[in-house]
């Protein structure tokens, strides 16, 4: 999707501007672990998604659509899970994470999606039993419905750093998971970050209005589908990242 705006520019080259021009007034902000979440219900490119609008006060992509997902915070690595991550997704986080990395910090990543998602759109993924019980009050939820967080469905679609210059930097890894991994659906959720929770097909979601990197993950989601509609874990993702004033999609 390309936008055009009143100035004449496209979306994707304001946000491009922006970059280059943001990265000269604050380069050395290092990016956060961050990890975003994209729930598919039904199989192949006409499974349908679930987006969410970001609420109009946030400083970060106001207005939005957006997936689940959100900064990983430092006790997520400590949740236990009843099924961890699929070994070739802990390698390949493991492997390319940035300074001092750690199995704790891989695992973090998909624990951090599983919360934003019940934060944000009130489902909790996992298994029900398996006697979960939770140290934090984040993971309160999880305790208090009997759902024991699971790790093995998740796959990796793709990965994006925040260019130099925003107020804020992530370091983000693009998981996907089936619908089925839901085991507990709350009646209202527990924050209203996300407004306008839809389930929508890749075409439809793409009709939205996005970040540039959405509509990126959107299309190569879309791609892979056709190309490996199971996921395979092996199977390579793109990385997207500035490098100087380049912008490059690289495979990991």
């Amino acid at each position: 999707m390309s936008e055009t705006l009143r100035n004449g520019m496209s979306r994707d080259e304001m946000e491009r501007a922006a970059v280059l021009d943001g990265s000269k007034r604050s380069p050395n902000m290092p990016p956060k672990d961050a990890s975003t979440l994209i729930i598919m219900d039904g199989e192949g490119t006409n499974a349908k998604i679930l987006m969410g609008r970001r609420h109009a006060g946030h400083k970060f992509m106001p207005g939005l659509f957006v997936f689940p997902g959100g900064r990983v915070d430092s006790y997520d690595g400590s949740v236990p899970a009843s099924r961890e991550l699929h070994p070739v997704v802990e390698e390949k986080i493991f492997a390319n994470l940035r300074a001092k990395p750690s199995r704790r910090r891989a695992r973090a990543l998909g624990l951090a999606a599983i919360r934003e998602t019940y934060e944000e759109a009130g489902l909790l993924l996992g298994e029900k039993g398996g006697g979960f019980s939770a140290k934090h009050p984040d993971w309160q939820a999880f305790s208090d419905l009997g759902v024991t967080p699971t790790l093995d469905s998740l796959r990796l679609v793709a990965r994006a750093i925040t260019p130099p210059g925003r107020t804020r930097r992530f370091d983000a890894w693009f998981f996907v998971t089936r619908a089925d991994h839901i085991a507990h659906r709350l009646e209202q959720r527990p924050t209203d970050e996300l407004q306008d929770l839809h389930w929508l097909t890749i075409d439809s979601a793409l009709e939205l209005e996005l970040p540039v990197i959405t509509v990126t993950v959107l299309k190569d989601l879309q791609t892979r589908l056709r190309d490996d509609p199971t996921l395979e874990p092996s199977s390579q993702m793109p990385f997207y990242h500035l490098k100087g004033k380049n912008f490059l999609r690289d495979l990991i």
